[in-house]
């Protein structure tokens, strides 16, 4: 990213599906009850987003406007990601 540029940073969360860096407030396993809640009332609100494309949800990215996103791939390789900052998108690749 070049000094000025105001293009927000994009994480790869799988299957060419990308979130913005910014608004990303956690990344959790899907496994214990109160993360089933949060995901089950995100889908009554209409916050919920499906990248899983039909796989196994592994990982739940939670947004700074309370949006949750389902993604198939583990966490720690969502975590790993964001810490490299790979975008997924870059034209060098």
């Amino acid at each position: 990213m070049k000094k000025g540029d105001i293009s927000p940073i994009l994480v790869n969360i799988g299957f060419g599906n990308v979130v913005a860096a910014s608004k990303v407030v956690a990344i959790v396993t899907p496994g214990s009850a109160p993360i089933k809640r949060m995901r089950e009332e995100s889908r009554k609100l209409g916050k919920l987003v499906d990248a899983t494309q039909g796989r196994r949800t592994r990982s739940i990215i939670i947004t700074d406007s309370d949006h949750v996103v389902l993604s198939a791939l583990q966490a720690e390789t969502i975590t790993q990601r964001f810490l490299e900052g790979k975008s997924g998108l870059d034209e060098e690749e």
